[in-house]
């Protein structure tokens, strides 16, 4: 059963995947309102909050989990988007995914042994401390 994907469709996604990078909470906001799945992943397993964390878009992080978004949802490495944002030094992101429920344990490696591996004892403190 393979199916040819709609060429509409991969625009679609293509577009709301750079809504997400871009950090267009507003945008991005709207789509998943009308129906985009909030936990859209791209052919890595990478899901729109992955995207938006990883390039530091606390606002589009927010909006997505406010709409159901996975706070822990890993790609296909295993990373999670704690563990991504804890990698880039994104302070923002961070406590936006905390607020949302992320899980410092969760994903391979995670957000504390990542915090851990870049000596962020201040991560450390924040994680222990929710």
């Amino acid at each position: 059963m393979s199916e040819t994907p709609d060429p509409e469709v991969i625009e679609l996604a293509s577009k709301v995947f750079d809504l997400a990078r871009t950090g267009d909470a507003d945008a991005l906001a709207a789509y998943v309102d009308a129906g985009v799945p909030a936990n859209l992943t791209n052919d890595k397993g990478d899901s729109l909050v992955m995207l938006a964390a990883y390039h530091g878009h606390s606002a589009a992080v927010s909006a997505l989990l406010a709409r159901g978004a996975d706070a822990d949802r890993a790609n296909d490495r295993g990373q999670t988007p704690l563990a991504g944002a804890v990698f880039k030094g994104e302070e923002a992101v961070i406590r936006a995914l905390l607020a949302g429920g992320a899980n410092p344990e969760a994903g391979t490696p995670s957000a504390a042994d990542t915090a851990r591996m870049f000596g962020k004892a201040e991560l450390l403190e924040l994680f222990e401390s929710r």
